[in-house]
């Protein structure tokens, strides 16, 4: 058994049988044993190693399990490092297997593309350990296998996130020893592990603190999203009469149309959701850092340790009671804690219709749900058409990944998500061109599934490659370039004084039709429901480049209201 052999014996015994790759060098030389294993493992060639990064990123974030980049060296940890950034920063569970690109013993005479950490080399090994939960530099033939099988093991271990695993070079294609010093052993035995399980103590706590509580608020986050726990949140929200806001990795976890739900808080959120944690006596954090960004910055009107009750439960202990004091921290998962909740008995009916009451009065008040219509100048729309256009589309069998700039930032405060878990966002890094190779690999990932993807223009020529490699793969996803012919939240910032932020106006149409694709052109808001039907109906990749108003603002939509001096928005 060669080492190429080994690694790929160890993710097909770890349950990983896709990977995302563009070749080069060390990787190149791996090729050949999967491709012996073809029935066995499918192979996605993207066109650039930030497209296959995502689309690792998202075959992770979508199932729970790693998804597998493939990247040679000095591209894996320059524009890979897009999506395990995004991994890193989002929990998502992945795997990267790269080189050092040392050319066969020449990494000490400054060959070029080297990343061995020799003079004149870069270092691989060096940058994925600051941006992954587990690195390896296996420099063996079984370190490279032993590696791997750790890898799988550190990537799917709470709290999940990216694990790498750099060869050197000249390893991938020798001989495993017959009988090494370290024996290796199948990959099963490391991957086994027991759930924790809550304190009863602390769950008894919890739902003491929820049941005497006069207006509770659930923040949902991440941890419901990746354990798949909104429907059951929902329930026992509703049947409590607690509201549920979001944070951004949260969003969308529960029917947003449902009478406890507030929507997503923070300063490019909802209002409703904002004054709602605002209004709360008693907080209950559900898989959430309570990042600066959800807290509008520390904004001190909003949460108020030691005033408002704060109970924080997280996977992970380091989470609780990390960014701000709480009066109780659990070490649990969050789908263990909802589900031992709907279980016990609740509130008598007059409490939750009363809470209930209350928290209707304060979406009305902030206009949640409301979509205004917005005058634009001729042959363009607004990004509230865009949403208006989406609410009317989407149904339970669709999912809808989303990019940076205002296109996301009207969805996630204005967009209703009806379906729990539809929405692929990016709330790590949350880069641009993210979207275009995330709705591909989506597609990818879960191909029973109905993708749409929606990017700014800017977003969009950063990754349009992945259009090909949805062409290539025979993949039916439409992405919605919100085309307002510029970098929309940057030029809103800069007022009059814009410099640097606007472009050309291109037809993206026929950018789609020369990748494999076809493309369609919106000019009127009664056209998006009618464009995204007949862009589904069409199959294969199709673009629809929808014509914004440069004056559409990201403002009209974010609560920047008596936001702290000291907070810059830029």
């Amino acid at each position: 058994m060669k080492t190429n052999e080994g690694v790929i014996k160890t993710f097909i015994e770890a349950g990983i049988t896709r990977g995302f790759t563009l070749p080069g060098l060390g990787i190149t030389w791996s090729l050949p044993a999967f491709f012996d294993r073809k029935d066995e493992f499918e192979l996605v060639l993207a066109r650039s190693e930030q497209s296959a990064s995502v689309m690792a990123q998202v075959a992770g974030k979508l199932t729970g399990r790693p998804g597998l980049l493939m990247a040679q060296g000095p591209f894996a940890s320059s524009t890979g490092a897009f999506g395990i950034l995004e991994a890193y920063f989002s929990s998502s569970p992945m795997v990267v297997l790269t080189d050092t690109s040392c050319y066969d013993g020449f990494a000490q005479h400054g060959v070029y593309q080297t990343m061995t950490g020799d003079y004149g080399a870069g270092d691989a090994f060096a940058v994925m350990k600051t941006m992954t939960k587990y690195a390896t530099y296996a420099t063996t033939p079984q370190e490279a296998i032993y590696g791997t099988q750790l890898a799988v093991k550190h990537a799917s271990t709470p709290r999940q996130g990216p694990a790498a695993v750099v060869m050197r070079t000249n390893i991938i294609k020798e001989d495993v020893p017959d009988h090494p010093r370290a024996k290796l052993y199948p990959t099963e035995g490391y991957l086994r592990s027991t759930p924790m399980k809550p304190d009863g103590d602390a769950l008894a706590a919890i739902a003491e603190a929820l049941k005497t509580a006069e207006r509770p608020v659930i923040i949902a986050g991440n941890g419901i999203y990746m354990s798949r726990s909104g429907e059951t949140l929902s329930r026992l929200a509703n049947r409590e009469g607690i509201a549920v806001a979001s944070s951004y990795h949260g969003k969308g976890t529960i029917d947003e149309t449902t009478p406890v739900a507030v929507g997503m808080m923070g300063n490019w959120a909802a209002k409703s959701a904002n004054r709602m944690v605002q209004a709360a006596d008693l907080i209950l954090v559900l898989g959430c850092s309570l990042g600066p960004e959800y807290t509008r910055f520390r904004d001190e009107k909003m949460m108020r340790p030691g005033e408002q009750k704060i109970i924080q439960v997280d996977i992970d202990p380091l989470q609780a009671g990390w960014v701000l004091p709480v009066d109780m921290a659990v070490t649990a998962d969050v789908a263990d804690v909802v589900s031992f909740l709907l279980d016990r008995p609740g509130v008598d009916q007059a409490t939750a219709e009363r809470r209930k009451d209350f928290i209707s009065a304060l979406k009305t008040e902030n206009r949640y749900g409301a979509l205004p219509h917005y005058k634009t100048r001729p042959g363009t729309v607004h990004y509230a058409d865009i949403m208006r256009g989406l609410d009317g589309f989407l149904t339970p069998d669709d999912l809808l990944t989303l990019d940076a700039g205002t296109n996301r930032i009207w969805a996630t405060s204005s967009l209703p998500l009806r379906s729990p878990h539809q929405l692929v966002a990016p709330g790590g890094i949350g880069g641009m061109g993210w979207s275009t190779p995330a709705a591909t690999g989506a597609k990818v990932t879960c191909p029973e599934k109905r993708v749409t993807g929606v990017i700014g223009d800017g977003g969009f020529v950063m990754t349009m490659d992945a259009i090909a490699t949805a062409a290539e793969q025979n993949l039916d996803v439409v992405y919605v370039v919100a085309n307002n012919a510029g970098l929309g939240m940057v030029r809103d910032n800069l007022g009059n004084k814009a410099i640097g932020v606007n472009f050309g106006d291109h037809d993206f149409a026929k950018v789609a039709e020369g990748l494999g694709g076809s493309g369609m052109t919106v000019t009127d808001a009664d056209q998006i429901g009618d464009a995204l039907r007949e862009a589904h109906a069409r199959g294969g990749p199709v673009v629809l480049d929808v014509k914004v108003d440069p004056a559409a603002s990201h403002r009209d939509c974010s609560d920047y209201d008596d936001l702290p001096d000291n907070v810059s928005l830029k």
